[in-house]
């Protein structure tokens, strides 16, 4: 099966023909100036959850978490709880000075614990640096996750321990090692699949373009994974594209969706589609998780430059914790019991994360030579020489001490 046929058979293309036509209308516009109708126009999304709780239904999706229980359910809502307390208690830790910087995921939680509860053990994540939630389904300790906002390690973690990647601050690159780790799992023969986390802002990036096309082409077993929180920095998404994201993929021969970011559910259900596309050999497929980051893009940001108070206050409306919380409530899935406990357990766990970062020990000066060459290498002993001569001169000046 070619790509192109492929691509023709999503449910991206059938729920929404409605899309579909939006999108002929869109390209129409294109040649003359468009109406405000037309720009104000949204393409239909998956959803199975509404912003008031409500399970809603949807043909081509539902089947996929047509298998979630009750306690399947509570472990979402504890994964999101659990997450965004952590995430606050980065946030707090940056604040008195003892991380350098951090970038929060506040209102994205939905996003990564339904796409990260989605994957497999063997399939391979490569993250950004915003990819807290993830990092937790892959059973990272999040204390690890916070060495290098402190500035005493590269990445506190094994990435082959988890199949987790260290996180990623060049914008986009990661998409690329990403597609080429899955065309080397297609060589080796396995029917694992790799995730590539990304968001609106790195989707204008060259590298995001590269990966597209090298996956398209190689038929790669790689779900595009992008978070589009709406802003980069400072930047809104139609400053960056005239069309919604996901339809860049039929640009490039492969399939797009557009999913409600703040739906744990419909992401869980989205994700585990694409991943069973992949690891099927039908290819790449490029997902675009429409949420809003609530908070900074980090701590040394301020968003009330750029953005309104009314837009964050209609998206506090939409939040994914209360949302599912809603559902599970109407449904009597949980009782203030369990609300309860899990919230000491979070207390507990923020009391952990403040403690494990003050405990951190300072780095080896001399741990930046290591792991530089697979051999060893002259000059970088010549380096190592140099800076241990350089330390040497500091004890030299303070009388040997």
């Amino acid at each position: 099966m070619t790509v192109e046929s492929t691509a023709a058979r999503t449910p991206r293309r059938s729920a929404g023909n409605k899309a579909g036509t939006t999108g002929t209308k869109r390209t129409t516009s294109t040649t003359k100036k468009a109406t405000g109708a037309e720009k104000s126009a949204e393409p239909a999304l998956v959803q199975l959850l509404t912003p008031e709780g409500k399970r809603v239904k949807n043909a081509e999706f539902d089947s996929y978490v047509a298998d979630i229980t009750a306690e399947d359910l509570r472990g979402l809502y504890r994964d999101m709880v659990l997450t965004r307390r952590f995430d606050a208690e980065a946030t707090a830790l940056q604040r008195q000075g003892e991380l350098g910087l951090w970038a929060s995921l506040l209102g994205q939680e939905a996003a990564q614990i339904g796409s990260g509860r989605a994957l497999r053990d063997d399939d391979y994540v490569f993250p950004t640096y915003r990819e807290h939630g993830v990092a937790w389904c892959r059973g990272v300790d999040p204390t690890n996750l916070l060495g290098m906002f402190r500035g005493v390690n590269n990445g506190g973690w094994d990435p082959n321990g988890n199949n987790f990647h260290l996180y990623t601050i060049v914008i986009g690159s990661q998409t690329l090692h990403a597609t080429g780790y899955a065309m080397g799992i297609t060589k080796d023969g396995a029917d694992s699949a790799v995730i590539a986390y990304f968001g609106d802002g790195a989707s204008s990036q060259g590298d995001v373009a590269e990966a597209f096309t090298f996956s398209a082409v190689y038929n790669a077993p790689v779900v595009f994974f992008c978070q589009n929180n709406q802003w980069a920095i400072s930047e809104p998404t139609e400053k960056q594209s005239r069309v919604p994201l996901y339809q860049r993929a039929q640009g490039y021969g492969f399939p797009g969706v557009r999913v409600d970011g703040n739906d744990v559910l419909a992401n869980l259900a989205v994700t585990k589609w694409a991943l069973e596309r992949a690891r099927a050999g039908e290819g790449p497929t490029l997902v675009e998780a429409f949420t809003y980051r609530m908070g900074a893009h980090t701590t040394s940001d301020d968003p009330t430059r750029y953005r309104t108070d009314d837009e964050r206050i209609a998206w506090e409306a939409k939040d994914p914790i209360l949302r599912l919380r809603r559902h599970l409530e109407a449904a009597n899935h949980a009782d203030e019991g369990f609300f309860a406990e899990l919230e000491t357990e979070s207390e507990a766990l923020g009391k952990r994360v403040r403690e494990a970062v003050r405990a951190m020990p300072d780095p080896d000066h001399f741990a930046i030579f290591e792991n530089v060459y697979a051999d060893g290498h002259a000059l970088v002993d010549e380096e190592r020489a140099q800076f241990a001569a350089y330390q040497a001169s500091f004890a030299d000046e303070d009388g040997g001490k």
